[in-house]
């Protein structure tokens, strides 16, 4: 592979005989002068705290620690790149693996927090909405009647979206928890976050559909969609990150479609009917 001989080549560098690159733990690899390099160039005097969270982070996950160290550390270097911290209960960025593979995933708050730095919204938000508080919704006209005092239970019925831009435009999405599901059925790959902390990927998924589809996106921006739940590799040739394989796909969920036992497709799914439409008569 591009990047076994790319370690290859720097060690060989390093030392007069040669070393197998694939015996290379990731502490030894964090400690090869090209990682270094590529690190220090990124962070700067935040280097060294980073790598030595990584490693902690590793040395903490069982699953992740039988990645391969290429992909852990390229994943690490996209969040280094976007300036986030990867402490998985921060939750702006977590490096999730997925078989013998690291992914690199965005939160929602790494969304939020890249939004903020572009200077172009005056507001931005995604919360769960629970039974009760949800009155009315358009999804044409986007009206959407939130009553915060109207919780009936602690049953998450559906997550909703907003944002405000500095020039007036804004834009409100809201999802139930049936389609916050069905997507994760069809996309989600790896699903640890999932399990671990469900709302979090459901408040993400609103977001990143909202901001990709209406929002304004800066090259930050732009660059962690794209790098969202995704393998990275360095390429050989420019020593830059590259896509080498997506692990996670996010799409609208109106696409999301459903068959039956007679292979018909139908708009839901059987065992899980929508949403009761709730109208502010039925207050």
């Amino acid at each position: 592979m591009a990047t076994t001989n790319l370690i290859k080549n720097q060690m060989q560098t390093q030392n007069s005989g040669a070393v197998n690159a694939n015996q290379l733990n990731l502490k030894g690899l964090l400690n090869t002068n090209q990682m270094k390099q590529k690190f220090n160039d990124v962070l700067q005097d935040k280097a060294p705290g980073f790598t030595t969270s990584l490693l902690n982070l590793v040395s903490n996950d069982r699953n992740l620690s039988k990645c391969e160290p290429m992909s852990v550390a390229t994943s690490a270097m996209v969040a280094a790149t976007l300036d986030l911290p990867i402490d998985k209960n921060l939750g702006y960025a977590w490096i999730i693996p997925y078989g013998n593979k690291a992914t690199f995933q965005l939160g929602y708050k790494g969304y939020i927090q890249l939004a903020q730095r572009s200077g172009q919204y005056l507001s931005l938000n995604v919360i769960e909405v629970y039974e009760g508080e949800l009155k009315s919704w358009n999804r044409l006209t986007e009206e959407f009647e939130f009553d915060s005092n109207g919780r009936t239970s602690n049953e998450v019925i559906g997550y909703v979206g907003y944002f405000k831009l500095v020039n007036g435009f804004e834009k409100t999405v809201y999802w139930t928890k049936q389609e916050i599901e069905a997507h994760r059925r069809r996309f989600s790959k790896s699903g640890s976050v999932w399990k671990s902390d469900f709302d979090a990927m459901a408040k993400k998924t609103v977001l990143r559909n909202m901001l990709s589809k209406w929002g304004v996106l800066s090259i930050e921006m732009q660059t962690a969609t794209t790098k969202d739940g995704t393998v990275q590799e360095i390429d050989e040739e420019t020593k830059e990150l590259k896509t080498a394989e997506v692990i996670e796909d996010e799409s609208d969920p109106n696409d999301v479609t459903y068959v039956n036992d007679d292979g018909e497709v139908q708009l839901f799914n059987d065992m899980q009917p929508p949403m009761k439409e709730v109208k502010a008569d039925d207050k």
